[in-house]
């Protein structure tokens, strides 16, 4: 996928249907010159729904689609026929899409699971005929109600990525080396920051066919949770992952300052972020020897850790490990 392909924020209008008149109609035929009333109820406005679809992993199929208006329901008519419901709009979204008032923030619903299906907006209801309206004081009521409006609003699309494993860290600290490494994903590596500035998604076999989901959230930087570089787009896929992997190289300048950077961005953005389990990895570590580790290890913070290095595979097994015990630690069922 191009990563221009990747959308994760989409402003639409919708607009649901208005229901459809109630029938004003008196009972004919040849031989009946009086009849009583007879008018049917109006259809019901078209509906505008969210479905999640778990084959979509982006909004892009709405970014030029941006208008999504609903079918009116049709007019009653005689003889108590009731008019047709106005066609339903259904949105297909991927999982971890979150639906707010634009005007408002206010969030409407969120789509986590497949096939899930939710009202954004309701259709107006459809008018009651005259027939409703007769009584032993009037046989011949000529009026009917007209049909209820449909809704209307701008609203806005959030895309947050569901994972098991976010990768956390700045720039150019080997989160997309790592996941192409452990997956069949295949993202952009290249040896500057902002590589990447979409996130990937890629799934990770363990053993006995067991596999969990990890994201390449794109870097991040001091300032990010005050919307800095492009944060607050990054930061928002992390809050649906459920552990956190903090990802920093054996050569950075300061380890445990990085990580409480990071931990700092992470607490302003959203508190509730410090909740899920965190893991460290020391990335680029096949530069280190032994002795160098021991040195390191001394100033870590005091989370789990493990060195590694995505070119030699060093550590890449026992961070797999460590990862799906932490993930299937009673401390999450």
């Amino acid at each position: 996928m191009a990563s221009s392909n990747f959308v994760d924020y989409v402003k639409i209008f919708c607009r649901s249907g208005n229901g459809g008149a109630g029938s004003i109609h008196l009972h004919r035929e040849k031989y009946i010159a009086k009849g009583g009333p007879d008018g049917g109820d109006g259809g019901r406005g078209g509906h505008i729904y969210l479905r999640g679809n778990s084959n979509y992993w982006t909004l892009i199929h709405l970014k030029y689609q941006r208008h999504k208006y609903a079918e009116n329901g049709m007019g009653g008519s005689g003889t108590m026929k009731t008019g047709s419901d106005g066609s339903d709009i259904i949105i297909e979204v991927p999982l971890g899409t979150v639906a707010r008032d634009a005007e408002t923030n206010e969030m409407l619903m969120e789509i986590t699971e497949h096939d899930e299906k939710r009202i954004l907006m309701k259709g107006g209801r459809g008018g009651l005929g005259n027939t409703h309206f007769k009584s032993s004081t009037n046989q011949t009521p000529r009026y009917a109600q007209p049909g209820e409006e449909g809704q209307e609003a701008w609203v806005v699309l959030e895309l947050k990525l569901l994972a098991d494993v976010g990768l956390v860290g700045f720039p150019n600290a080997g989160k997309s080396t790592l996941l192409s490494v452990v997956s069949a994903a295949k993202p952009k590596i290249a040896d500057y920051a902002f590589t990447t500035l979409k996130p990937n998604l890629g799934i990770v076999s363990y053993y006995d066919n067991k596999s969990f989901v990890m994201a390449d959230i794109p870097g991040i930087i001091e300032g990010a949770a005050e919307g800095k570089g492009l944060g607050i787009r990054f930061l928002r896929h992390i809050e649906r992952n459920s552990m956190l992997l903090f990802m920093i190289p054996a050569d950075s300048k300061d380890i445990r300052k990085e990580y409480d950077i990071l931990m700092n961005e992470l607490k302003t953005y959203n508190p509730e972020l410090l909740d899920k389990q965190r893991f460290l990895a020391v990335t680029k570590s096949d530069m280190l020897d032994e002795e160098l580790m021991e040195e390191i290890e001394k100033d870590l913070p005091k989370v789990p850790y493990v060195f590694i290095s995505s070119i030699t595979n060093q550590g890449i097994p026992k961070l797999k490990e460590k990862i799906w015990k932490m993930l299937n630690s009673p401390a999450l069922s």
